[in-house]
């Protein structure tokens, strides 16, 4: 059983190292969607953490246990062409291939319905086959977009390859 919250400030402390272990170092690797082999570095810090909690038209979403525990979290922000932006889907290493991710997905279309959007849309490294697959697999399509990484700037990542890019996914909800 999973339950869902809004996180708050309260939650920044918990969230950075979450996110941060979920994607990047050796925490991560014990999960399928690890970008260790890509990118060091943090994925976020405190700073952007709280800005994407108390950002307007934003949210970011808690996955917790029957427990309590953290096992899931994402970031939703809704945009003026009534589209959301989906980001951050993060689930505990140790957790995935368990459904929390599907669960989040689904937690995430339901609000951006409820604010209105006719469309989900993300960024992932296109270098991420895999997990591009995954979310083609749930009625995600390339738009053809792309944007560079911010190879530059530290509070995304260390790059351990040049070149990264994003690719955009999008479906309508």
């Amino acid at each position: 059983m999973v339950s869902f919250r809004a996180a708050t400030a309260a939650d920044v402390d918990a969230l950075v190292p979450f996110v941060n272990g979920g994607y990047r170092g050796e925490s991560s690797k014990r999960g399928w969607t690890t970008e260790a082999d890509i990118l060091g570095g943090q994925r976020t810090d405190p700073g952007k953490m709280l800005e994407m909690i108390e950002g307007s038209a934003a949210r970011v979403e808690l996955a917790h246990d029957e427990r309590g525990a953290l096992v899931g979290c994402v970031y939703l922000k809704k945009e003026p062409d009534a589209s959301c932006y989906l980001g951050m889907l993060t689930v505990d290493p140790a957790r995935q291939a368990g459904g929390i991710g599907k669960l989040l997905m689904t937690r995430s279309e339901e609000l951006a319905r409820a604010w209105g959007c006719g469309r989900m849309r993300m960024t992932v490294i296109s270098m991420r086959p895999e997990l591009i697959a995954y979310y083609e697999r749930r009625g995600y399509a390339k738009t053809g977009a792309t944007e560079p990484f911010p190879e530059d700037d530290p509070r995304f990542g260390l790059p351990k390859v040049r070149g990264l890019t994003f690719a955009e996914l999008a479906k309508p909800l």
